[in-house]
């Protein structure tokens, strides 16, 4: 039994959610390079993929036997929806509006999957989740300034919500996933079904791989730095995926589960501050305090219910 150090723990997690946030900007970058959202999905899942299966080979094997019966068919599902589907409305989110307003979207996942968890599956929640849904719900359209109009690309906010939808699923299907299997073994065939369901639509042989050599603009306050497509994409898969996630999973050693998703929350956070400091991305007074709001009510929602697992998104 390695003993617990709180210390290392929070040090961990804040590394990950470092590196994620980190992530949501040189994803930007290559997306403004001319790598499609579809193709980049491609490029992160397959290669992240690769990665896992070299980890568990080498420590895990155990891992390496496919599930069957009704829990393989929830990993597919888990695969085509909670990784595949995640990334690709992600990364078209943060393409198309300000990345932090894309983070906001997406982290209405905690409150999809409370609501679920209370009108679906008929689980207890405290009381404390309506007033998250609330001051979520109302943050939401202050950051957004939807009680003006839609101020922000419509594809965009679309993309953000299912972002939410498919982070959605990657919880709950993880949740029943990681109670039955190894988290390795869920984590390796998810994302074996998402490589092969996006090598199928979007082929990573089809890529231009002629662009990859190209040095191209940091953008933003970066703008005078240029860096190759394959150092970005090569960030994107390890820096970006594979370490963070890998971090917070070993946190997990350290903390409790609801603190490391509790801290994880400062990803939103992170990130609306890495577009105003890198892409100069402004938000007016309302839209701060409204993402503030969102940023109360997904932490009020993701405590409210009375059990917790985490599956931590490898993706953002």
């Amino acid at each position: 039994m390695i003993p617990r150090n709180p210390a290392l723990g929070f040090a961990l997690v804040i590394t990950g959610a470092f590196l994620f946030i980190v992530n949501a900007g040189v994803s930007r970058v290559a997306l403004r390079a001319g790598v499609d959202p579809l193709s980049l999905t491609t490029i992160r899942v397959t290669g992240t993929f690769l990665i896992l299966l070299v980890i568990v080979a080498l420590f895990r094997r155990q891992a390496l036997r496919p599930p069957t019966g009704r829990i393989g068919l929830l990993i597919v599902v888990h695969g085509l929806i909670g990784v595949a589907g995640l990334q690709w409305t992600y990364f078209v989110a943060i393409d198309r509006l300000p990345v932090g307003m894309a983070l906001l979207l997406e982290y209405q996942a905690p409150i999809l999957v409370a609501l679920w968890a209370r009108f679906v599956q008929k689980e207890p929640v405290r009381h404390r989740m309506w007033v998250g849904l609330a001051l979520a719900m109302t943050g939401l359209a202050a950051a957004t300034g939807i009680y003006k109009g839609l101020e922000f690309d419509t594809i965009g906010i679309i993309a953000g919500f299912g972002a939410a939808i498919c982070f959605s699923a990657y919880f709950l299907i993880g949740e029943h996933g990681v109670g039955v299997l190894d988290p390795w073994r869920v984590i390796l065939w998810s994302f074996l079904v998402a490589s092969i369901g996006l090598n199928v639509i979007s082929p990573i042989t089809g890529f231009s791989f002629d662009m990859v050599g190209r040095d191209v603009s940091l953008l933003g306050i970066l703008d005078g730095y240029d860096a190759p497509v394959w150092v970005l994409l090569a960030w994107i898969v390890t820096l970006g995926t594979v370490v963070p996630f890998a971090v917070e999973l070993f946190a997990l050693r350290h903390l409790r589960a609801t603190t490391v998703t509790m801290v994880a929350m400062l990803e939103p956070v992170g990130v609306s501050a890495l577009g105003w400091v890198w892409f100069f991305e402004r938000l007016d007074a309302i839209a701060l305090v409204g993402g503030v709001a969102v940023i109360a009510g997904i932490v009020l929602a993701q405590s409210a219910r009375r059990t917790h697992v985490l599956i931590e998104p490898p993706h953002l």
